[in-house]
């Protein structure tokens, strides 16, 4: 009887159960694979500990669907799953240890979404509980991989440096090789302006709005991660607290003074989440806004853009051409070697790789300005 009075889910949400079954028989699997091939008897005890964790949580949701009269078939792990295995066998178990860490982040966050979610009591509390479990699971996992941060939290900053760097080399590559395609069609200055205008005023405006959304959406991000911490020092304090105690000791804290910090900081859940946020998602003060961000990437792709074309308000014919090409591949390996200071790679190396990267836009937009001149005009 009091099984016919529960609300049966969706169709939706009793997919999203089953895909999460999956995922548990899938990690049960590989924490026995890892097990197997582990040395160490510590390290042994902990995957096999981990696997049967897993089992519980196989049942759970076998259990739960199970109690809404919906039919399960035997599931094996997936093909994924045994490539994943067949690969710690065969050539190195750090890989997929490291992504075994990424999917139990992956859950614990789902679990919070399904618990925040769900209008079903049972599903709540069961989502709630895995998702303490799969946390848990991460500090183990950690342990094994060396990490300390929690990686179901993914933020990453760009900076307006790097957003002057890049609008100023799409603008300056895209519309050189534009341009060259034009000169290769057409010697009439008039049409080269007006082609080349048009591309710098369009190049700059795609990529101002391309900059203005993406900050937008990492500015979404930090509001959601922020907001999940919360939920996460609320759900799972004791948790939390262990977090921080690992943060202060990789810091050089002693354990028992981490153990003390970490407590006194989570009696203030709003100290805690500031702390979190500062030393985990690493999320510090922010210095711009997506307009900035949309204008600054717009007005740096408007100047690179710009300097292939400048030249032909001046002068015309092949002298045009010439200063246009100069000034171009010039610009070419200073913004390459600027972007050294973000990829880590010699000045030079860098710079050279994208004075040929211009090189091969300009002879590709030579040639196809050459093919369409010959077989349309």
């Amino acid at each position: 009887m009091e099984q016919q009075e529960k609300i049966k889910p969706d169709d939706k949400t009793i997919k999203t159960w089953k895909h999460h079954l999956q995922d548990e028989i899938d990690a049960s699997f590989l924490y026995s694979v890892f097990a197997n091939l582990e040395p160490d008897p510590d390290r042994k005890d902990i995957l096999l500990e981990l696997a049967e964790v897993e089992n519980r949580h196989v049942a759970r949701w076998e259990e739960m669907l199970t109690s809404y009269n919906v039919k399960i078939k035997k599931l094996r792990p997936t093909s994924k799953a045994r490539l994943m295995a067949w690969y710690a066998r065969k050539i190195d178990r750090a890989f997929p240890l490291s992504r075994m860490l990424n999917e139990e982040a992956s859950e614990v966050k789902d679990y919070l979404t399904l618990h925040r979610n769900s209008t079903l009591p049972d599903a709540k509390e069961t989502a709630l509980d895995l998702a303490k479990e799969s946390a848990m699971h991460t500090e183990s996992l950690k342990e094994l991989t060396g990490s300390s941060d929690e990686p179901w939290h993914r933020t990453e900053s760009g900076g307006t440096l790097g957003n002057i760097i890049y609008g100023f080399n799409d603008g300056l590559t895209a519309n050189f090789g534009l341009l060259a395609g034009i000169v290769a069609a057409t010697s009439e200055t008039p049409h080269i302006l007006v082609g080349g205008i048009v591309a710098t005023v369009a190049d700059s405006l795609s990529m101002g709005a391309s900059g203005y959304l993406a900050a937008k959406s990492e500015q979404e991000v930090y509001e959601h991660e922020i907001e999940l911490e919360r939920e996460e020092i609320r759900l799972m304090p004791d948790i939390e607290e262990d977090e921080l105690t690992l943060i202060y000791a990789t810091r050089g804290v002693p354990k028992e003074h981490a153990r003390l910090l970490a407590k006194e900081v989570m009696s203030d859940p709003e100290r805690a989440l500031e702390e979190k946020i500062q030393a985990e998602l690493k999320i510090g003060e922010i210095h711009t806004t997506p307009l900035k961000d949309g204008w600054v990437t717009g007005l740096a792709t408007a100047i690179g853009a710009f300097i292939p074309v400048a030249p032909f308000l001046f002068t015309s014919g092949a002298t045009a051409i010439w200063i246009s090409f100069s000034l171009a591949m010039f610009s070419h390996f200073a913004v390459g070697a600027a972007r050294s200071l973000f990829t880590g790679r010699g000045l030079i190396r860098s710079g050279f790789d994208m004075f040929v990267v211009g090189l091969g836009v300009a002879g590709v937009g030579y040639l196809v300005g050459k093919l369409l001149e010959r077989f349309l005009f």
